[in-house]
């Protein structure tokens, strides 16, 4: 089936990124598999991550189908681009039918792109991950690929307003080698095993990053344990 809406919204995001001038350094993609399924794994500390990992698969020339709150679906602007993009709403409530939504999306090749924690990390800091992505990965017997994003915060982020200016932000993503979901591995282990290695990653995308707070009031955005005044994950 032809795809009419994604290829024109990520033309509007490099527009976007250009308008910005926002410096991508994505480094690992050629991890990301030509074809067949996977389940992207990203860590979440602002609101246009989905815009940024989903950017990670596209040296391979493949489409992210991310799993997002069903009440960006219900929205008059986001909702039509949602649907058209065949992104996979997720209502808490009924969490079953989003699950083998998304299974049936790996099964058919596609890659499905979740945050495991839930919700951004106000700390930047990895919080604890939830083990349905995994799962997903062992039932549909896909690997799982982490991805690793840093500088995102400060385009926007929770609790802060949103810098659209053309500020020259570095934006690091690292792309781990994908991990193979094992189902007679305990979900839980898997689990743990994949925020190790996003660790990893998010520490070698830290290092990588190429600048430093601009003056003392512009350290929000670094956590604490690097010097900055994000609040500690237990404050957080």
């Amino acid at each position: 089936m032809a795809e009419l809406v994604y290829p024109p919204v990520v033309a509007a995001a490099k527009t976007l990124f250009k308008a910005l001038d926002l410096r991508l350094d994505i480094a690992g993609s050629e991890h990301v598999p030509t074809s067949g399924g996977a389940v992207l794994v990203s860590n979440h500390i602002g609101y246009l991550d989905f815009v940024f990992a989903g950017f990670a698969a596209r040296p391979s020339k493949r489409l992210v189908r991310f799993m997002a709150k069903d009440s960006v679906f219900k929205h008059k602007i986001s909702g039509p681009l949602m649907r058209g993009m065949k992104h996979i709403p997720v209502d808490r409530k009924q969490g079953e039918h989003a699950f083998q939504h998304a299974l049936e999306a790996l099964r058919g090749g596609e890659i499905v792109g979740v945050f495991p924690e839930a919700t951004i990390s106000p700390s930047f800091t990895l919080k604890k991950f939830k083990s349905g992505a995994v799962r997903m990965a062992q039932e549909a017997q896909v690997p799982v690929l982490p991805v690793a994003l840093w500088g995102t915060q400060r385009v926007w982020t929770k609790g802060r307003k949103r810098d659209l200016r053309r500020r020259h932000y570095p934006i690091t993503i690292r792309i781990g080698e994908p991990m193979t979901a094992d189902p007679a591995e305990s979900a839980v282990a898997l689990t743990e095993r994949l925020r190790e290695r996003m660790q990893g990653l998010l520490e070698a995308a830290q290092a990588a990053y190429p600048e430093g707070p601009r003056g003392p009031e512009d350290t929000w955005w670094l956590p604490a344990h690097l010097g900055g005044t994000a609040p500690e994950p237990r404050q957080a």
